[in-house]
């Protein structure tokens, strides 16, 4: 079973950037698509964009320009940057992988992006 692991939410000044982090328990060429999630409080869960084994990536229209998603596969890690943090991007953020059919979330990582 895929175990996922994120990191490097926390507290961030607005116009800063924000590198956060997911750990996978399998390497990742195994791996379908890993993609990233957001959720605000009283909001449905928001899909931002996925990469596929080939390196090739995906992001929601609304979203495209302000995320890049990349990974490291000598670590099974994929990245989710945002160079220029906003307010409104305070969320939780998950990913998620899909291997072999499945689907599997990680627990989250909180991001609140301070005026």
């Amino acid at each position: 079973q895929v175990q996922l692991v994120e990191s490097g939410g926390g507290l961030v000044q607005a116009g800063r950037s924000l590198t956060l982090s997911c750990a996978t328990s399998v390497s990742l060429p195994s791996v379908n698509v890993v993609s990233w999630y957001r959720q605000a409080p009283g909001r449905s869960r928001e899909f931002i964009g996925n990469i596929t084994p080939g390196g090739s990536t995906n992001y929601k229209d609304s979203l495209k320009g302000r995320f890049t998603i990349s990974r490291d596969s000598a670590k099974d890690t994929v990245y989710l940057h945002l160079p220029n943090a906003r307010p409104e991007d305070s969320a939780i953020y998950y990913c998620k992988v899909i291997k072999d059919g499945e689907e599997t979330w990680g627990q989250g990582t909180q991001v609140t992006i301070s005026t």
